[in-house]
């Protein structure tokens, strides 16, 4: 719509310049009409030239003719307008050739067509005996054609520019949203399996105690109770899931408060000692630090009811020093040191999933036989807040 906006204002300056310069004010001896004339049939051709590139037919030569034309367009306008009289309007199409080529067009190929404007001005002045308005005037109209292309042309290039960095940074930023939604969806995918796994771990140790005393000694109502706690177990998991859920949303409660409710529920459940200690002043940890350090010791309290029932287990958590340290260690019978008996719940994955969840925190986990024990101890860097 704005290209035949252009041509039809093009047109009808074009047919008004014709009515100015040979009807209302025609050149008066016979160079001048002569001059006006050719110069009036160059544009015309020049204009006709420039309209077929636009079109369909001619898209296919791109705009390696566009310099040429608006040359032709800017030396015949330019002839014509230097004999002076109505003609002389016919200089505002060598302005708006030198305007397009600023514009559209490199530095020397718009010098070349402002030059060659330029030039038959001169040249159509000198042999029409014009003054010096003509000589001096109509080109420096033209330069500043020139200049307000070059302008237009800077602008564009700015709005371009402009337009391709906010596209850059769109795609920057949807980029950012897809990768802070797959670390969401790894976070919860890591918190799902650690709550399923701490769940599920606890009640397969409770049916399997509950299958082997049917084993060895029919005793129901030992199986039975084996089958509460493991009821029990499976509502615990299901008020562990719905509480990791709830964490997901709002910050979980202080850390030495889970662990200490985290301590007591094993105490309960395997009928064990367990020892829970917090050393140092307690510090303000991150809700991602928190939840990481809980599932550590769920998952080494599994761990411990599997491998190592019946012995005596330790919690502690010591803010003291330049890191954030837990410490799970405990006692292991020398018949399961193999360590085909000290893999996790999951079959191996699930200290894994430790490590990596502490990994992405600066954290450490290990892992091994000790003295005679197992411990696992994880490690996060000293948070920069006060105390409390």
């Amino acid at each position: 719509m704005l290209g035949k906006v252009n041509w039809l204002a093009r047109a009808a300056g074009f047919v008004w310049i014709g009515v100015v310069a040979f009807a209302l004010v025609p050149p008066h001896h016979g160079y001048a009409r002569w001059a006006a004339a050719a110069g009036y049939g160059v544009l015309a051709a020049s204009l006709l030239a420039w309209a077929l590139l636009e079109s369909p037919a001619g898209s296919r030569y791109g705009t390696r003719g566009l310099p040429m034309i608006l040359a032709v367009m800017a030396v015949g306008a330019g002839f014509g307008s230097a004999v002076g009289a109505g003609a002389a309007a016919m200089v505002t199409f060598s302005f708006i050739a030198a305007m397009i080529a600023g514009g559209e067009l490199g530095v020397l190929a718009a010098l070349g067509v402002t030059s060659a404007g330029v030039l038959s001005i001169e040249v159509s002045g000198l042999l029409a005996g014009a003054g010096y308005a003509t000589s001096l005037g109509l080109p420096v109209f033209l330069l500043a054609g020139l200049v307000i292309g070059r302008n237009r042309g800077a602008y564009r290039v700015q709005a371009e520019q402009a337009a391709a960095l906010l596209a850059e940074r769109e795609r920057s930023a949807a980029e950012q949203r897809r990768a802070d939604l797959l670390d969401e969806r790894a976070r919860i995918a890591r918190e799902i399996h650690d709550v399923l796994a701490h769940s599920l771990g606890a009640l397969g140790i409770q049916i399997q105690a509950a299958r082997a005393v049917l084993d060895d000694s029919a005793d129901v109502a030992k199986a039975a109770e084996l089958l509460i706690t493991a009821q029990q177990l499976a509502a615990e998991g299901l008020v562990e899931t719905r509480r990791a859920v709830h964490a997901l949303r709002t910050d979980p409660p202080s850390l030495g408060e889970e662990l200490a409710r985290v301590s007591a529920s094993y105490a309960q459940r395997y009928q064990v000692a367990v020892d829970f200690d917090v050393s140092g002043e307690p510090l303000a940890l991150s809700p991602d630090s928190s939840l990481a350090l809980l599932r550590v010791t769920q998952e080494a309290l599994v761990n411990a009811a599997k491998h190592a029932p019946g012995q005596e287990v330790a919690v502690r958590l010591d803010y003291g020093g330049g890191r954030i340290r837990l410490v799970v260690p405990n006692d292991v019978p020398s018949r399961s040191c193999h360590p085909a008996m000290l893999r996790t719940v999951d079959g191996g994955y699930g200290l894994t999933g430790m490590r990596e969840r502490l990994a992405l925190l600066d954290g450490t986990l290990e892992a091994g036989a000790r003295d005679g024990g197992w411990i696992v101890t994880a490690e996060l860097p000293r948070p920069a807040t006060m105390t409390r």
